[in-house]
């Protein structure tokens, strides 16, 4: 993943469903067309997160292994 994020969450021990209500609550008070860097190790995440995008229009933009973790970049939609 080569964009370069506006900002960085940290969900690093959270469950389900808090790293996409955390993602969620930050993408709202960032403007449209930002980029978001979530780094999760919650296996639900995997499919939450897309998911998440998905549904409340915002651009999964990459998902990369980090070390026993996942960095996701979301662009806000």
């Amino acid at each position: 993943m080569s964009t370069q994020a506006d900002q960085d969450l940290d969900t690093l021990g959270l469950l389900c469903p808090l790293p996409v209500l955390k993602a969620r609550k930050r993408l709202m008070a960032m403007p449209k067309g930002a980029v978001l860097r979530v780094l999760a190790d919650d296996p639900a995440a995997v499919v939450d997160i897309p998911h998440f995008c998905a549904q409340s229009g915002h651009e999964l933009l990459g998902m990369q292994d980090a070390g026993g973790a996942t960095s996701y970049l979301i662009r806000k939609g």
